[in-house]
């Protein structure tokens, strides 16, 4: 037979979901694939119910229900500071299908994407799909701060569209102001496009803000906004993301969303519309609850000394594995995995730079769960310290 593609032999099955099928296999606490361990809202699923009792089971309009659209259209403009009209907002399937979505609309084979590291590595295989360069931009520092000097280069480069990651998954970094504006500034004089990730957009920490990059002068305009329903209300089942833009480019977006998947589910649409209506104490309570739990796993971790990031945003934490002495970090993961019943994702996969030091771990979970989770650190410290690991012997 004819051999496959050879678009095909750019992709290997994402790490991140290759740890939670070890994690299931070994029966392992889940700390890898981003979702949480608690239910949506109690108003989400009666509204889920209500909507099994209704004829909402047939395909919805391409570009969203009228009454989705709408409660997004508010939101976001409460978020941008600007009237956002319905027809600038397209319900996908998830944030994931609303960028490689945007990607096909935006960039033609050869263009060049700059992308900042460590980065969610969907972004590079979208690239690799649209037949785009990436450019990475290194971040840098415990802050994570990129170079000015170094981004100019990359736009200087040609680059048409960047990547912004905003809280970035995996390292957490919430943009300041000033960031933005230094991306702004560069974006509009390369005349480039912006395509943002914006799915944690409500899970922050301390002092930090989110600002929408979209919200900044003359920024809308050059600005494709990506987003989901998944971490903000607790379903990531569910399958609900959104791209906002100007009606000019979402209707090329919304070509391949057609393509792709013709629609998001119908009877999800309708029940998520109370969602995109919640107060300003829905989002404070979630801050609230993210900040504990984060606050409880960082301890549990300063407690037996394993080094990690600050996270500003989103609900994941880098460790430094280095004084485990492995020089593999898919090998120490999978090691953590059968010997500690504890499922992280090796960092190499989120870096273009040549990392081996971290593992990403998820804290969104129960807390007797995060207590069980520290108890299994513990057991892998002592191991450490009584010399029964052996890392020569595994890599």
């Amino acid at each position: 037979m004819k051999q496959l593609s050879d678009r095909s032999k750019l992709f290997t099955e994402s790490r991140i979901r290759e740890m939670t099928i070890l994690s299931n296999k070994y029966g392992a606490i889940n700390l890898s694939q981003g979702f949480p361990e608690f239910d949506p809202p109690h108003e989400l699923k009666s509204a889920l119910e209500a909507q099994s009792k209704t004829a909402h089971h047939q395909y919805a309009p391409n570009w969203g229900i009228d009454d989705l659209r709408m409660a997004i259209a508010e939101k976001q403009s409460r978020g941008f500071g600007f009237d956002v009209k319905p027809d600038e907002v397209l319900v996908t399937v998830g944030s994931t299908e609303g960028m490689i979505s945007t990607m096909m609309a935006v960039l033609d084979p050869g263009d060049k994407v700059i992308i900042f590291s460590p980065y969610y590595n969907s972004y590079a295989l979208n690239a690799a799909i649209v037949g785009a360069e990436p450019i990475f931009v290194s971040l840098k520092g415990k802050d994570y701060k990129f170079d000015e000097t170094e981004l100019e280069d990359a736009f200087r480069q040609g680059a048409k569209a960047l990547i912004l990651c905003n809280p970035s998954n995996p390292c957490g970094k919430v943009y300041t102001k000033d960031e933005l504006e230094v991306i702004a500034r560069l974006a509009k004089q390369y005349d480039a496009y912006v395509f943002t990730d914006e799915v944690y957009e409500h899970i922050i920490y301390g002092d930090n803000k989110h600002i929408n990059l979209a919200s900044l002068p003359g920024m809308f305009e050059r600005t494709v906004t990506c987003t989901s329903l998944s971490k903000t209300y607790s379903l990531t089942g569910w399958r609900l993301g959104y791209v906002t833009a100007p009606f000019e480019i979402l209707e090329q977006i919304r070509k391949f969303h057609d393509v792709f998947t013709v629609c998001a589910p119908t009877p999800l649409q309708y029940s998520a519309v109370c969602a995109l209506r919640f107060g300003d104490e829905y989002y404070a309570e979630l801050k609230k609850v993210y900040t504990a739990k984060k606050e409880r796993f960082i301890k549990a971790l300063d407690d037996l000394d394993i080094a990690h990031n600050e996270p500003q945003g989103t609900y994941f934490v880098l460790t430094d594995i280095s004084k485990y002495g492995y020089k593999s970090d898919l090998e120490f993961a999978k090691l953590l995995v059968k010997e500690y019943g504890i499922a992280g994702v090796p960092g190499f996969c989120f870096f273009k730079e040549n990392e081996n030091r971290y593992i990403r771990f998820r804290f969104a979970k129960n807390d007797e769960t995060l207590d069980e989770v520290a108890r299994r650190f513990e057991r892998l410290e002592n191991d450490r310290i009584h010399g029964r690991i052996r890392p020569e012997s595994t890599n």
